[in-house]
């Protein structure tokens, strides 16, 4: 069972922020996945092969073919600054 407590900690480790509200939601729906959890774990699968896609794919890839690029001004058209002929950002010190 999955206490408040839990979900603190977890939250904690996220960095979030949760309301006494949230809490108990969390709580409440994360035991119910665990649940779930437990029931399928109960199910017999000896004879069900391991698979790491339910569906058989086999490298779906375009082929690889050199294409022209982008001129630089094409590159820079949506910039909201330029400087020179590239990307002005500000300045992180």
């Amino acid at each position: 069972m999955i206490t408040e407590r839990d979900v603190e900690y977890v939250a904690w480790l996220a960095r979030l922020e949760l309301t006494a509200e949230e809490k108990e939601r969390f709580a409440r729906q994360l035991g119910q996945v665990l649940e779930h959890a437990e029931k399928i774990k109960s199910l017999d699968t000896s004879d069900v092969e391991p698979t790491s896609h339910v569906v058989p794919l086999r490298n779906v890839m375009r082929e690889d073919v050199v294409e022209p690029g982008l001129t630089q001004e094409e590159a820079l058209s949506n910039a909201p600054r330029r400087q020179g002929g590239y990307f002005a950002v500000p300045r992180i010190i």
